[in-house]
């Protein structure tokens, strides 16, 4: 029997153990730094297809239909006066059992440990050094030593692991950006609502079947190193309220009245893709490469990276990043792009953005290129 060790205890570490979980040539152990496992988050996140496919694979399809939502559009805003400028039907890349998927990171989370027995989780332990070897000896912060023949790192963007294996500054870089992440208890609102505006984007969906709403906004911002490094900083009021008070000046939509439990997080993004020689070691999910949030496949691509790791593992080959680099690329020059042209600010160019806007949102050729080939795929 061969044992893996799962460093991290969000979303792609899970999915990875669950697909561990009936086959019985594999052990596995997941380490955990945290003493609990957070389930009371309540921001939403997007699944496109080619993550609900996999997560089908899992029992997925079982979850309780009150805990998800189907949304069937993207619709675009000018933020300034609310004017819709179009919609995009994203129910045409659904097939009969896998659907674009809204929820809540809390209630994923929640059905992915449902699978696994509490005694896989390690709790309060950390890695200290890694020796590798026939058997990858691992070091851990409860004075252990623990010998396996995989090592799984899934411990996010600000992955201490990547660091400790790779042996060098792995640290994500400040996007110039932050997010504001709330809640709208509920809205009559039935699909995904996105708002473009100068140096700021919005959106808002629903997370289930309650009509319970997300809020994210996503918003260019510089600090200077001394700033960011301030552990205070974002979770200080005055800067919320700033903040809010800057993007209800920009929309005429009504958000103040409707928000709760927002806060602010500071985006990083990976640098570049690390060229990864370790024997028997995978990093997926935001420890592998973090994307910026805007093309809502965080989350998805967590799964998919998991899932290729594990057939790797399984199948005894050594494709892996050299599959997770090609769809790294096409995913983070989309990211990108949109980022750019969701927070344009000058008139001129706001003007040809609607223009084009419209235009492809309707051209099924330049739809099939730009999603299809990463929510089918």
């Amino acid at each position: 029997m061969k044992k893996v060790a799962i460093i991290g205890c969000g979303i792609s570490g899970l999915y990875f153990a669950n697909l561990l979980e009936n086959n019985e040539l594999y052990d596995y152990t997941i380490y955990e730094k945290k003493n609990q496992i957070n389930l009371t988050d309540a921001y939403g996140i997007q699944l496109s297809v080619n993550s609900i496919k996999l997560l089908n694979e899992i029992g997925f399809k079982n979850i309780f239909a009150s805990k998800i939502f189907f949304p069937n559009k993207v619709n675009f805003f000018e933020a300034k006066n609310c004017d819709k400028i179009c919609d995009i039907d994203i129910s045409k890349f659904n097939s009969k059992n896998d659907r674009y998927t809204t929820i809540k990171r809390s209630a994923l989370i929640e059905f992915l440990l449902s699978n696994i027995p509490s005694n896989k989780i390690k709790k309060n332990t950390e890695l200290n050094s890694i020796e590798n070897g026939e058997k990858i000896k691992l070091h851990l912060s409860d004075n252990s030593i623990e010998e396996f023949d995989y090592v799984v790192v899934a411990d996010g963007v600000f992955s201490k692991t990547k660091k400790t294996i790779l042996k060098k500054d792995t640290s994500p870089k400040f996007f110039n950006s932050i997010a504001l992440r709330g809640n709208i208890k509920s809205g009559d609102i039935s699909d995904i609502m996105l708002f473009l505006g100068s140096d700021f984007h919005f959106v808002i969906y629903p997370v289930n079947q309650k009509k319970e709403l997300n809020f994210i906004s996503i918003i260019r911002k510089k600090f200077n190193k001394k700033d960011i490094l301030e552990e205070n900083l974002f979770k200080s009021k005055e800067l919320l309220k700033s903040l809010m008070d800057e993007i209800c000046k920009k929309t005429t939509f009504k958000l103040n009245a409707k928000l709760e439990n927002i806060k602010i997080f500071p985006i990083y993004v990976s640098q570049k893709f690390e060229n990864y020689n370790q024997k028997n070691v995978y990093f997926i999910g935001d420890a592998l490469f973090a994307f910026p949030p805007s093309f809502a496949q965080g989350a998805s691509q967590s799964i998919e990276s998991a899932k290729h790791a594990h057939d790797e593992i399984v199948n005894n080959t050594k494709n892996y990043y050299k599959k997770r680099r090609s769809r790294i690329n096409q995913v983070n020059f989309r990211s990108k792009l949109n980022y750019f042209v969701f927070h344009l600010s000058n008139p001129l160019a706001i003007f040809l953005r609607k223009i084009f806007i419209k235009y492809l949102s309707k051209n099924k050729k330049f739809l099939q290129i730009y999603l299809g080939k990463i929510y089918k795929n």
